[in-house]
């Protein structure tokens, strides 16, 4: 792992600031003074000291959460009356939400110190379906839900195909892989719908079973390395 990777990793800085400390040479490893950002070090084999204090790898944690209507998905947010940050202890405040759901959408928030696994689970190359059930003002006709699912236009750029499933009445459920912003209600709109509530309920293989409005829990061990993380 490059030097500049690990101290990213460790929770020390960003890449980018991590070159700035190795390069201003407070960074040593093995008790030898490293300047080049792209040094490898072997995570727990290596001693990797900065300042003269020990760096050891930060343990990586990943939960879910039900987030309730009106809390918002950010960190921090001086304007926000409760954000999704707020509902976890104090140790796991450091967390960060994989995507975002808007305020007023309910369900699964993934929250992790995994940068790398927040990559894999949101961009839209990996292909891991989100999959949201809305309720919508007035039943889908089935000819807005073939345009829809075709991919529909959204500030200029078109929406890559997504499946929708109709239920009872005006009740759907939506499967996708991108997450724009506001991207359920857009499409919807584009078509002249509204959407009244709406709630994901799945990513990938990880589901709100089990779990209320508010409630989170760890992912274990199996969840962890399915999703390709580091148990």
């Amino acid at each position: 792992m490059r030097l500049q990777v690990f101290l990213s990793k460790a929770g020390i800085a960003s890449r980018r600031a991590a070159i700035d400390i190795i390069e201003s040479g407070r960074v040593t490893v093995n008790g030898k003074r490293i300047i080049e950002p792209s040094h490898k070090v072997k995570p727990g084999d290596d001693t990797v000291l900065l300042d003269g204090r020990k760096i050891l790898p930060k343990k990586k944690l990943y939960v879910i959460l039900n987030k309730p209507k009106g809390v918002t998905t950010t960190k921090k947010d001086r304007f926000a009356a409760r954000t999704v940050i707020d509902l976890l202890p104090q140790a796991l405040r450091h967390l960060n939400p994989a995507g975002r759901l808007d305020k007023g959408t309910r369900g699964l928030i993934l929250l992790t110190n995994d940068g790398d696994l927040i990559n894999r689970v949101t961009h839209p190359r990996f292909n891991i379906d989100k999959i949201y059930e809305a309720t919508l003002d007035r039943r889908l006709l089935d000819r807005d839900k073939e345009r829809i699912e075709r991919g529909v236009l959204l500030n200029g750029k078109r929406t890559a195909p997504c499946a929708i499933t109709l239920k009872e009445k005006n009740r759907l459920e939506i499967t996708l892989h991108e997450g724009r912003k506001r991207q359920v209600r857009r499409m919807f709109a584009v078509s002249g719908y509204g959407v009244l509530e709406l709630k994901r309920i799945k990513e990938d293989f990880l589901s709100l079973d089990g779990l209320r409005e508010g409630e989170w829990r760890y992912l274990t061990e199996r969840e962890v390395a399915r999703l390709g993380g580091s148990p």
